[in-house]
């Protein structure tokens, strides 16, 4: 290895590739799609799964069982680190007010506290659910823990 051809050839920012600007870029004629067929017409893509007319795998093999993902309960997280930092002592914290601070985003059926980082202030924490450590770090930051019954 010669130490001066190490960063030979290496562009940091590289032109893109015109395809179909003429014989003498390279890529003109054909532009890189071959000669006849299928694809090189234009709208030419293959779906997924496509097996070349071949019965795909999904077909061929049998489906079994059941999923109930559909119908699963989403948890969502948050840890009294986090508390800690976005509220002030004596709040009352809800899902609700979670949402509208936007330190939850996603959709979710419950919410459960969980108990990474520090807790220095005392909170009233509304949640479906809480581990132990949360609880046990809230209750002796002089917090109280309230559950939400579904």
């Amino acid at each position: 290895m010669i130490l001066n051809d190490v960063q030979t050839g290496i562009q940091p920012r590289k032109p893109r590739k015109r395809i179909g600007r003429g014989v003498g870029s390279g890529h003109g004629k054909t532009s890189g799609r071959g000669h006849k067929g299928y694809f090189s017409r234009s709208g030419s893509s293959t779906r997924r799964g496509f097996q070349g007319g071949q019965m795909p795998l999904f077909r061929r093999v049998a489906k079994r069982g059941f999923n109930n993902a559909q119908f699963a309960v989403e948890v969502v997280v948050i840890n009294v680190g986090l508390l800690s930092e976005n509220f002030e002592a004596g709040s009352v914290i809800t899902p609700e007010l979670l949402v509208s601070k936007g330190l939850i985003a996603t959709r979710f059926d419950e919410v459960k506290v969980l108990g990474d980082g520090e807790l220095t202030v005392a909170l009233t924490v509304t949640a479906h659910r809480f581990s132990a450590s949360a609880e046990a770090k809230i209750l002796s930051a002089g917090g109280t823990v309230e559950r939400i019954a579904d």
